[in-house]
């Protein structure tokens, strides 16, 4: 496991950024050989998109072959609206690269039949050959995509109802108003996750430093469901000094080393 510890949110987003660049470009992928990347939302992972915008705009990174498989979406959402992580992804990112929409997979919130739906989606990340790198972000409860405290560590992609410390974080993408906030959400599992050949999580913000605490110095707990990570051969800890407020000083230390 490591723990890449730079000065702010905006070093942080760039060394994220390159390295993902530089995964792909290393990766040499090609017709019939495709870079399988699983993404995040939220405010977190915004810098390191842009970034990936600019070197594809720069001209020294290229999408068109690989595969993107999205944490997580609303259900009951419309896909257009707004906050729908659809519009999200498209909106910050897929809409700026030379990604075939084709290839872009996102869960389908509206679907008839959730849990096929949700099926549907592991067998899809399994036709691609698996994930290769599977980026994420955490909220401050320590849950990853939307896998709530409390979740299976061993989960695969499902149907999952919002903990109110989630619905009351996404109320200011909603005017404020807890009514607007989807109370459900369909998301991948710890396992899903776990089953990646690499794993890199953003952690950024003083408002993270305990999960950040609970993640790495504490064991693995099913109620800080990012605490898994300490068990996958390749995780990487990505974070702003904020973010290690909570480490111990010899923690820090160390990895800084």
């Amino acid at each position: 496991m490591r723990l890449v510890i730079l000065e702010d949110y905006d070093q942080a987003s760039e060394w994220a950024a390159k390295y993902i660049c530089n995964r792909i470009i290393q990766f040499k992928p090609s017709q019939g050989r495709y870079f399988t990347l699983g993404l995040p939302t939220g405010n977190t992972p915004l810098g390191c998109y842009k970034k990936l915008i600019e070197y594809h705009k720069n001209g020294d990174l290229s999408f068109k072959y690989v595969k993107t498989f999205n944490m997580d979406e609303y259900v009951g959402l419309p896909r257009n609206h707004p906050e729908s992580y659809h519009s999200y992804m498209w909106n910050n990112f897929f809409k700026h690269i030379d990604i075939d929409p084709n290839n872009a997979h996102i869960l389908d919130g509206n679907a008839s039949d959730l849990q096929a739906e949700c099926d549907a989606f592991e067998k899809k990340i399994e036709e691609a050959g698996g994930i290769d790198l599977f980026v994420g972000g955490i909220g401050p409860d320590g849950h990853i995509a939307f896998n709530e405290p409390g979740s299976s560590l061993s989960s695969r992609t499902r149907l999952k109802t919002l903990a109110m410390d989630t619905i009351l974080a996404n109320a200011k993408y909603f005017d404020g108003d807890l009514s607007k906030v989807p109370t459900m959400a369909l998301t991948v599992g710890v396992g899903t996750v776990m089953d990646a050949r690499e794993v890199m999580i953003l952690i950024t913000g003083a408002h993270k430093a305990f999960a950040l605490y609970k993640a790495i110095e504490e064991g693995v707990n099913h109620m800080w469901t990012v605490s898994a990570f300490q068990q996958h051969p390749r995780t990487i800890f990505v974070c702003d000094e904020d973010a290690t407020l909570e480490l111990r000083v010899k923690t820090v230390k160390y990895f800084k080393g």
